[in-house]
């Protein structure tokens, strides 16, 4: 019942001096709402970050091998045979042969920003494509260098409104007929040009040769279980080690490993910000213990009165203490509603002011109880030498005081 009474008595209070209050519990309301802000965003960027890398695949690795003037080289049948030796750490491979080539259509319309790829008959599925239209790559296609390929949907639609198939399309100077369109991974269409459904895909084979190359130096392999990532990698350094006998002749990495690393930074960043953010928390506390400072000297006679009327330090101290808790949760009431109203209005904001992008920054209900709980706390502490100084009074002496 004293709990009660007191809150009553400490809202009522509250009320009396509205301007002061709100002006108090200004800092509280701003470290609060820049801390949802701020986590809402990380845990946003996270789970973009986490969609972006799903779509390529966690699960695979890219191997970069320069050679290092190796007399040696790892083949693609020798890459072919890792993977086969290790079927417990890795499931498929594909070449990849990048070709700089402009795309043209007809000789007229020029798509600057298409991707070129030479890739194996696996590569469509390994990447988590579908065939919508005709077939994909096969394996003849690979071994007798035939001049076809597979393009994404945005070239489908825009190059040739969706009736590729059977069509032509030339890659520099070389023409390829096209046997087969992917279905679109993206459903904007502000997303596809240049992106991944903006792809041509050859057989590798003909990519080398468009290059005037004979050796592959860039394989994607997929891992049978992402959560041996670390033998699957190891699978594939211990075989390029074995040709080169120098570490500094490859590169190999996983998705999963590079998922990790963004996570760690972004986590990094949003903890540096949130801790730049409390600061306001603190100076919000600190203005709750002055503005106590000046309650205590504003009703030292009532206080004197109540001290004369038999009321104990504890309940003068508690009543006070209540008062600054008070006051520093409906800072943190105030802050967490503005925080979800500008989390919402820069979830809508984020696609208008960088199209194609699409960040939900959704702070989450441990990062709002863990704020609200800190903003009481801060009033409960920095209101409690206030309080003391309350309970403490020499209530003939207070009751002096004019």
């Amino acid at each position: 019942m004293l709990l009660i009474d007191t809150f009553i008595l400490a809202l009522k209070n509250i009320w009396s001096n509205k301007m002061r209050t709100i002006l108090t519990m200004l800092g509280i309301i701003i470290g609060v709402t820049a801390v949802i802000v701020i986590v809402g965003l990380g845990n946003g960027m996270t789970e973009s970050v986490r969609e972006s890398f799903s779509s390529m695949g966690i699960n695979s690795m890219s191997v970069s091998i320069w050679g290092r003037g190796s007399s040696r080289n790892a083949t693609v049948e020798y890459m072919y045979q890792v993977v086969e030796d290790n079927r417990q750490y890795l499931s498929a491979i594909s070449p990849n042969v990048q070709i700089g080539s402009q795309v043209v259509k007809e000789g007229r319309d020029v798509y600057r920003y298409t991707g070129v790829y030479g890739v194996n008959e696996d590569y469509i599925s390994m990447a988590n494509y579908t065939i919508a239209d005709g077939r994909g790559l096969q394996y003849m296609d690979i071994k007798e260098n035939k001049y076809v390929c597979v393009i994404g949907d945005y070239l489908a639609r825009e190059a040739f409104n969706g009736n590729a198939v059977g069509e032509d399309i030339k890659v520099g100077s070389y023409r390829f007929r096209i046997v087969g369109v992917l279905s679109p991974k993206s459903n904007d269409p502000e997303l596809q040009e240049g992106g991944e459904d903006d792809r041509i895909y050859v057989p590798y084979t003909v990519a080398l040769r468009i290059n005037q190359k004979s050796i592959v130096d860039t394989y994607t392999v997929i891992m049978a279980d992402e959560n041996y990532a670390n033998q699957a990698k190891a699978a594939v350094e211990n075989a390029l080690y074995a040709i080169y006998e120098d570490e500094d002749a490859y590169y190999v990495y996983s998705m999963s490993e590079l998922l990790e690393q963004m996570n760690q930074t972004i986590s990094m960043v949003v903890m540096v910000l949130t801790l730049i953010a409390g600061i306001s928390l603190l100076v919000g506390g600190i203005g709750i213990m002055n503005i106590m400072l000046v309650s205590v000297s504003e009703r030292t006679r009532e206080i004197g009165i109540r001290k004369a009327m038999g009321a104990r330090e504890t309940t003068i101290l508690f009543q006070f203490v209540v008062e600054a808790g008070t006051t520093s949760a409906l800072g943190g009431l105030i802050g967490i509603l503005l925080g979800y109203s500008l989390s919402a209005a820069a979830t809508a904001a984020v696609p208008l002011i960088m199209p194609g992008e699409a960040v939900t920054i959704n702070p989450g209900t441990t990062a709002v109880l863990v704020s609200f709980g800190i903003s009481v706390g801060i009033g409960v502490i920095f209101g409690f030498l206030p309080a003391r100084r309350a309970a403490r009074l020499n209530p003939i002496e207070a009751l002096r005081y004019e």
